[in-house]
């Protein structure tokens, strides 16, 4: 039988998350947005809840949970339900820890792994995005070209999440007929990162550009080794992740909108009960569903080891849509406040329309 409900491992995942976001994330996503910056002890105090470490196997430093991805598209759900930026940012570390752990090979696994095992903060990037009006991630401009024992790399990357601080970033880039994995250190000889870029949205999460002019790195820094990587899955696991994120952020505009609604008066009466504030706040929670629905059918078929191309490029291209949907009518319900920093729909509208062109930004 198929079940659509949450096993009581996950219901205490997401009552875990749930409590976190409250008390550590909402409370200060404003006076974050407005820094455009992570404050140091936040990513310090997500860090002992072990959201990298501890999925990661023993022999690697970590505590060998194991790893559901829907469980993480729950939890997901729930950091960004405090704030997209700070949850992004809490999770960069398991975006390229899982591409190791996942395609690496098990040289890779075990340079690398023990770095997201420690006592504090630490992080690598994936840089999947490129600029342009027509990019897309899995056709990338990127080039890789296989020199003897090397491969020289030669591209731009654009918003590369907590790129200002990785140790390594996963490059992907065109080889041949194929699209694969670089692992580049921060300070390799070529490679630039640029300073933080300025965004619409997503404030607080600081993001960078790479320029790759014709970096050199070994055979031990082509992910999966001579076999290579399935990118595409990786790509996969960031559409469903991004998806989750901007769920997560949707029902956060309708959870405020709602007694927002029950408060304000006009015309003696609560706008509530205005047959188009009521109906507009039914779709909004109509779609709310049907997107989660979307995310956990990806990331189910992620779990199972099964192709999610397509369900994982539905869930991100329908959350893209509905979340900028839902939160422009949490805008326009708020009328005038709608447009004031003293309310924050504003810039849950600002995040929803950026996060809808990004990818590789956050992955289960």
């Amino acid at each position: 039988m198929i079940s659509f409900g949450m096993s009581e491992e996950q219901e205490l995942v997401r009552d875990a998350m749930r409590e976190f976001a409250a008390d550590a994330i909402r409370p200060i996503a404003r006076e974050c947005d407005e820094a455009a910056e992570v404050p140091a002890d936040f990513l310090e105090t997500a860090w002992t809840l072990g959201l990298t470490s501890t999925q990661i196997p023993e022999q690697y430093g970590g505590a060998g949970e194991e790893r559901s991805l829907v469980t993480n598209a729950i939890l997901l759900e729930e950091l960004a339900h405090g704030d997209a930026s700070l949850a992004i940012a809490a999770m960069a570390p398991s975006v390229f820890a899982n591409a190791i752990l996942d395609h690496g090979t098990d040289e890779q696994k075990a340079a690398l792994l023990p770095l997201f095992c420690g006592e504090s903060y630490a992080t690598g990037a994936v840089a999947l995005t490129e600029a342009g009006p027509l990019s897309d991630a899995s056709r990338p401009q990127t080039q890789a070209e296989q020199k003897g024992e090397q491969f020289i790399l030669s591209g731009r990357k654009t918003f590369v999440a907590m790129g200002d601080r990785a140790s390594h970033f996963l490059v992907t880039a065109q080889l041949g007929d194929d699209v694969a994995g670089f692992i580049v250190p921060r300070d390799a000889a070529g490679l630039t990162v640029t300073d933080v870029e300025r965004k619409m949205g997503l404030h607080a999460l600081p993001t960078t550009g790479l320029e790759l002019e014709r970096v050199e790195v070994g055979q031990d820094a082509l992910l999966g080794g001579t076999e290579g990587a399935d990118v595409q899955a990786i790509l996969n696991a960031s559409r469903v992740g991004l998806a989750a994120v901007m769920l997560g952020m949707s029902r956060a505009v309708l959870e405020f909108c709602v007694p927002y609604t029950k408060d304000r008066v006009a015309f003696d009466e609560p706008i509530s009960k205005k047959q188009s504030i009521a109906f507009r706040l039914a779709e909004m929670h109509v779609e709310q569903h049907a997107l989660r629905q979307l995310v956990w059918q990806g990331a189910s078929l992620l779990e199972h080891g099964e192709d999610a191309t397509k369900a994982a490029w539905q869930a991100r291209s329908y959350a893209a849509e509905k979340s900028m949907w839902i939160a422009d009518n949490g805008v326009q319900i708020l009328g005038g406040h709608g447009f004031i920093r003293e309310h924050p729909v504003e810039m849950w509208f600002r995040n929803a329309r950026t996060l809808g062109v990004m990818e590789g930004l956050i992955a289960l």
